[in-house]
């Protein structure tokens, strides 16, 4: 057995983790952009900390899911201002904006010469600003992967900027900020980490270290992320949240993903979508047509991890793939995720998603290979 692992380089992970922010960065630098979300007014007292312990602090705010002149834009202004630390403050949006502007701020070439898909795809030529990952919300585990992705409009497709030596330099992750997230905001990102878990956890690139990360994540994420939702001071369950979408970012990061962020991509990139809503809505109709690809294609080990996990999503050594599916079709509809419909996908548009996830990235880890009538399939279950 051979494989390789890789993560961030510091995790801290615990309620009032935040508290060592200041002391954290001013190991790092003195200047600091600090990446946010749309109101970064939210974070002012952690803010007025850096500037009490005598840290320059410039914001950056995004307004929407980061967009390659977004990333433009912010690596213009950490250069302008002089930052020598950028720290993502924020839900998985700010974090990957921050790894990203972090790391073109130090390049020589436009973003397009280092992004996938739709650029060059080259690696980077320098090592980027040291960059602090703090997540507010429990979801897309950026604070702990290679990559960031971002929308590219002009071609309708979010793309990932990708290099090892993006792994944040501190992954601070604090469950207790993420309290005040709304119960949409929760729902959607708690099915995201739930997704990515799963999605390692039945990759084809799985491996023995992701399979335990992917294991515990989807208990905890099983647990508790009803209960996050119903109740968002539930301190306990924003800290199994918090791990579970830690461990599915790690998971990710070295094991893959599968055909629903194969579909997320191309709609995330020509659709307003908030990225873990698509995956919680595609998320049971992928896994029931891949349980019916494996019991037609798939060979005896794709088929017993996939039963295996299936038996991890209902807490049930008797469980199947098909109760599995029912389970998480009913989650969704629990957690009032909206369809894919709702964000002004119609039945004409299908051909062309499905045709681009095809060609994504995260499907070549799908367990088993998906014809063009199988993804429309799913895509219209989904709208």
């Amino acid at each position: 057995m051979t494989f390789e692992f890789a993560t961030a380089t510091r995790i801290i992970f615990g309620r009032g983790a935040v508290s060592q922010l200041p002391v954290l960065t001013l190991g790092l630098g003195k200047k600091l952009l600090v990446v946010t979300g749309r109101d970064p007014q939210r974070f002012m007292p952690i803010l007025q900390t850096l500037e009490e312990r005598g840290l320059e602090v410039v914001i950056f705010p995004l307004l929407t899911e980061p967009t390659v002149d977004d990333i433009r834009r912010g690596s213009a202004t950490a250069l302008k201002t002089g930052a020598e630390v950028v720290i993502g403050l924020g839900g998985g949006s700010a974090v990957d904006a921050g790894k990203a502007i972090a790391a073109v701020a130090r390049q020589p070439h436009d973003l397009l010469h280092y992004l996938e898909i739709v650029g060059k795809a080259q690696p980077l030529d320098n090592p980027p600003l040291p960059f602090i990952a703090v997540p507010t919300t429990a979801g897309t585990g950026a604070e702990v992967t290679r990559n960031a992705v971002l929308v590219s409009a002009e071609h309708g497709v979010k793309a990932s900027l990708r290099h090892p030596s993006m792994l944040p330099a501190v992954a601070l992750v604090d469950p207790e900020l993420a309290r005040t997230c709304p119960p949409s905001v929760t729902a959607a990102s708690g099915m995201d980490a739930l997704t990515q878990c799963l999605e390692a956890y039945v990759s084809s690139r799985a491996q023995s270290m992701t399979d335990a990360l992917c294991v515990d994540g989807i208990r905890r994420a099983i647990r508790s992320l009803e209960r996050a939702v119903t109740d968002g001071h539930d301190v306990e369950a924003r800290e199994d949240l918090a791990l579970a979408a830690m461990f599915s970012g790690m998971a990710l990061a070295n094991a893959g993903l599968g055909a629903v962020h194969g579909f997320a991509a191309p709609i995330g990139g020509s659709f307003k979508a908030a990225h873990g809503a698509v995956c919680a809505a595609l998320l049971a109709p992928v896994w029931a047509m891949n349980w019916a690809a494996i019991k037609r294609d798939g060979d005896c080990l794709i088929r017993e991890r996939f039963e295996a996990a299936s038996r991890l999503i209902l807490n049930d050594d008797e469980g199947t793939p098909e109760k599995a599916a029912t389970f998480l079709k009913e989650l969704s509809l629990r957690l009032k995720i909206p369809t894919l419909g709702s964000f002004g996908i119609t039945h004409l548009d299908l051909p062309e998603i499905a045709t681009k996830a095809a060609q994504s990235s995260s499907m070549k880890g799908n367990p088993v290979p998906l014809s063009q009538e199988e993804l429309l399939d799913i895509l219209r279950q989904a709208l």
